[in-house]
């Protein structure tokens, strides 16, 4: 026994040795880069520095200093030919962190491979019950938690992770838009944020924390808009007290396209480009990100800034923390390395990447309704199906397909609903096609054929819902109907009595009543990608479960806006706090989605029920699938701080996690509850942890009736 403890001992000083050599090493390279880069820049010019300081700058030939190539990637790579998946809101729904990180590790392989370096993604805005707002499509949800793990996630995936990190297999991650951008009134992209600094900090700052922290994201993108007055991109508060003094963020802010510029255009608050140049100077916006590189919209160069430089050397001292950060990023991708490198002209996919693509679409779609178990549909007792709907066929636009949400170039192929389920049903099953209406159009001259078809057919598929001619960056909107007449469409279909699937493609919530309360099957499949009609057929006919649930609230009404789970105590139970003549619950809520099986939950119980304030417990729930298929649930946890100093939610997503069931199995899943889920904001606006009773809530959706609860006190 002695022999063992020594050898036991021995083996963890050998293991404490190779961290401290790993930990050394790292920061010898760290050290090696600020000597090169500080070498490197007294070499240059007033002019090459500020040749650095823009996106995509070219090589310079005299101090071998290599181009940073860029790229969007949001739901892959924004180039043609390139490998299309579902766009973020769908992979939201998938609440499986794992999953996403999975994905972009592969599309940073995709881009490398296209000698891309540098990608603005991915998307941390909290869509906060506004679905007005064109960018809905562009966010993980709604909750600052569930977007923080996919954030990390899709970070983690496309950096990569120690020695991994920005090697030749990873890129640098740009998280945007810092912060709080769809904070408006109106729903509109760029609008003024006028908000507390409690909701900042409780709402829309952690993804942006746990980004810098945890995923150590390369680089940071201002928002458009102001923050209480102050643009973001001259907000020194918002971008050198908190982002960089309290987060500790060390990497280089490029600028959102053309926002240096907007200091005087737009904001009013530079007089000329050249104050507007030296406003984010100071600032510390490092990159100058103009698309298209127009000299009319380009703020960092000789043109605007020279003379003013070398009238005010004080100002050199910005340029050089500025071009500091972006040649240390350069070094740190090993571009001085391989910038003679010979790259494919254009990407490539892979079979690898396109599985991976219907893998991510198979499990985004989220099932709303299923009255009467009428999916999945069987192929052996159905002779016909009509694929009806403006969304059933895919139209290409300018080169584009329009049902792949925005930041998307033309993949490889694209698979519409329609294609996916003739694949699927073969030659045994007749598939009756009618558009009946197009998505922007209020003609009803297709409804007779539409009409037709269901009449001819078992059942109907009904595709309806939006694309970026409705919903994308700049397409926002003032109501949430139903685009055009497809409203009128679903009444007409639906009066032929034929049993009807409606399957949702779109971007955004939308405010589906008739949709919700006459038709008896619903599949939200948001833009599932360039599979996304073998992933949609898959569904339908039971291949997959469909296991995904809701990241946004779904509306009944504008008027109901912003509509979100995210509520604070109100006078419900007192006769106020409702709406005089509707309901007040939202359509569909946050977590929401079912299952073709059907799953039981066991009675929550605590590791232990009273901890300190730094302590922790678990939360543990048995989950069993009392059905008859294999599924997917997502257990998630809620934590309300019964009674506090401030204001709070009445409840808080803290913890999910997604797990695979089988027919009468029974899985447990256990959550972590520490300081971190239990922390608030006090009046002082510390982050502290007050004792008294917390509700523990776990469950399956948002909803009061799908969570149980336990009481958890700290001491």
């Amino acid at each position: 026994m002695k022999i063992n403890k020594e050898i036991k001992t021995l083996v963890l000083t050998l293991i404490s040795l190779l961290g401290a050599v790993t930990v050394l090493q790292a920061q010898e390279s760290d050290v090696a880069i600020e000597n090169k880069v500080k070498a490197l820049l007294e070499q240059m010019t007033l002019e090459e520095k500020i040749v650095q300081m823009t996106q995509d700058a070219p090589v310079n030939e005299r101090l071998g200093i290599p181009r940073m190539t860029y790229s969007e990637c949001l739901h892959g790579l924004w180039l043609d030919g390139a490998t299309n998946y579902p766009q973020a809101i769908a992979l939201g729904s998938t609440w499986e962190p794992s999953l996403i990180k999975e994905m972009t590790t592969i599309i940073a392989k995709e881009a490398r491979a296209a000698n891309l370096t540098h990608c603005y993604s991915p998307n941390l805005d909290i869509i906060a019950g506004d679905p007005r707002y064109g960018r809905v499509e562009e966010s993980y949800g709604e909750d600052p938690y569930l977007v923080s793990r996919m954030g990390v996630a899709f970070i983690q995936g496309l950096q990569g992770m120690g020695e991994e990190q920005f090697d030749e297999n990873h890129i640098m991650a740009t998280a945007k838009h810092y912060v709080g951008y769809p904070e408006n009134r109106r729903g509109i992209n760029g609008g003024f944020s006028d908000m507390s600094e409690r909701r900042l900090r409780e709402i829309y700052l952690p993804p942006f924390e746990a980004a810098v922290k945890e995923a150590q994201v390369a680089s940071v993108m201002p928002g458009h808009q102001d923050f209480n007055g102050v643009p973001c991109h001259m907000n020194t508060w918002l971008i050198q007290d908190i982002l960089r003094g309290e987060l500790g963020f060390k990497g280089f802010l490029i600028s959102d396209n053309n926002d240096i510029l907007r200091l005087h255009t737009m904001h009013h608050i530079a007089k000329n480009k050249t104050e507007a140049a030296v406003l984010g100077l100071k600032t510390g916006v490092d990159m100058d990100l103009v698309i298209g590189k127009s000299p009319d919209f380009t703020s960092y160069s000789a043109e605007v800034l020279l003379d003013t430089l070398q009238k005010d050397p004080e100002l050199v001292k910005y340029v050089d923390a500025n071009v500091t950060r972006i040649l240390t990023a350069k070094y740190k991708l090993g571009l001085f390395e391989t910038m003679d490198k010979t790259y494919a002209e254009a990407p490539v996919t892979t079979p690898e990447s396109e599985e991976m693509a219907l893998k991510v679409a198979q499990k985004a779609m989220v099932l709303l309704k299923n009255e009467n178990q009428l999916l999945p549909l069987d192929k052996k007792k159905i002779k016909s199906i009509a694929v009806i709907g403006p969304n059933a066929k895919e139209t290409i636009r300018g080169g584009k397909v329009t049902q792949l949400g925005g930041y998307s170039g033309m993949p490889p192929y694209y698979t519409s609903v329609y294609e996916g389920i003739v694949a699927k049903v073969g030659e045994k099953v007749k598939v009756n096609y009618a558009q009946g209406c197009e998505l922007t159009s209020v003609s009803k001259d297709g409804f007779d054929e539409a009409i037709a078809a269901a009449e001819a057919s078992d059942v109907v598929v009904l595709a309806i819902g939006g694309s970026t001619r409705t919903c994308a960056e700049g397409g926002d909107r003032s109501e949430l109907d139903l685009f055009g007449v497809q409203n009128e469409l679903v009444e007409a279909i639906h009066k032929t009595g034929k049993p009807i699937v409606a399957v949702l493609v779109n971007g955004r919530p939308l405010t589906i009543n008739y949709v919700a309360e006459n038709i008896p099957a619903i599949l939200e499949t948001w833009y599932l990608g360039m599979r996304a009609g073998e992933a949609i057929a898959d569904a339908l006919f039971g291949d997959v479960n469909p296991g995904g649930k809701l990241t946004v609230s779904f509306p009944r009404s504008v008027g109901q806006l912003p509509v979100t789970y995210l509520l604070r105590p109100d006078f419900v139970g007192s006769g106020k706090g409702l709406y005089r003549f509707s309901d007040k619950s939202p359509l569909f809520p946050f977590g929401y989605g079912l299952s073709y099986t059907s799953f039981e939950y066991g009675k929550p119980a605590l590791e232990t029920a009273s901890i300190s304030a730094d302590g922790s417990t678990k939360v543990s729930v048995a989950v069993t699938n009392t059905g008859q298929y294999t599924g997917d649930e997502i257990v998630q946890m809620y934590v309300r701080d019964d009674y506090a100093s401030v204001g709070r939610y009445n409840m808080m997503l803290k913890g999910f996690e997604r797990i695979s069931l089988k027919p009468g199995e029974t899985k447990t899943v256990s959550f972590k509850i520490d300081r971190k889920d239990l922390a608030l904001y006090n009046q002082a606006m510390e982050k502290v942890v007050e004792p008294g009773t917390f509700t523990i809530k776990v469950g399956a959706s948002s909803r009061e009736e799908d969570l149980q609860n336990i009481t958890l006190t700290v001491k």
